[in-house]
């Protein structure tokens, strides 16, 4: 039997952070194994379960969202963290992305896309609403600041930014999944980072992508 994906729930809405746990504990491959109404509260249970996939809210009393999670990357937390927001501002985007966030999602999000997206952030996919992806990537802005980026690499990038898996970009680009791989080793290395999220958010804030 396959082990159940462990969640956090994260939100200083009670009515909000039932709804999302209700959501979630409704698919049979999920277990919530905790609420919190704040970030430094998250943090200490996210120490103590060492929950698969923590989801976040930004703005909480005290300790916020983007706070939160990088107070959990300093204590080595290995959690995922998916952040559930309502709001998708640049600033709120990229920070919590370069945070340690795996993704980002809206709370208008359907019941679906909400259980889809833990799945995929347990798995260690970069989870971006539709409303982000399109302020991370609708185009390379400027060819002259990433010219340390090949052509294709900036396109796995841009494809990365949308969401997409290594399967889907290996369908979409006509390649195989482990040249892919190879591709986003080079682009992780280019940036300095080590995932594919942080990719994502340094790229954008370069003006790679925008």
């Amino acid at each position: 039997m396959t082990r159940s994906i462990r969640v956090l729930v994260v939100d200083d809405h009670p009515v909000v952070r039932d709804g999302v746990a209700a959501t979630l504990s409704a698919a049979d491959d999920v277990e919530i194994v905790g609420q919190a109404a704040d970030g430094a509260t998250a943090v200490q249970m996210a120490a103590a379960l060492s929950p698969d996939v923590v989801v976040m809210d930004l703005r909480m009393p005290g300790l916020g969202g983007v706070e939160a999670v990088r107070e959990l990357r300093c204590r080595g937390v290995n959690s995922a963290v998916l952040v559930l927001t309502t709001y998708d501002t640049d600033s709120d985007t990229v920070a919590a992305i370069e945070a340690g966030a795996t993704g980002y999602l809206l709370k208008d999000a359907l019941p679906e896309d909400l259980v889809a997206a833990v799945r995929a952030t347990a798995e260690g996919e970069t989870v971006l609403s539709p409303a982000v992806a399109s302020r991370l990537a609708l185009h390379v802005r400027d060819p002259g600041r990433s010219a340390s980026l090949s052509a294709r690499e900036r396109e796995v990038l841009v494809l990365v930014a949308r969401g997409g898996s290594n399967r889907t970009i290996a369908d979409e680009l006509f390649v195989s999944e482990a040249t892919v791989k190879t591709h986003l080793g080079h682009i992780f290395d280019k940036l300095g980072v080590g995932d594919r999220a942080a990719a994502v958010a340094i790229a954008y804030e370069r003006g790679i992508l925008g």
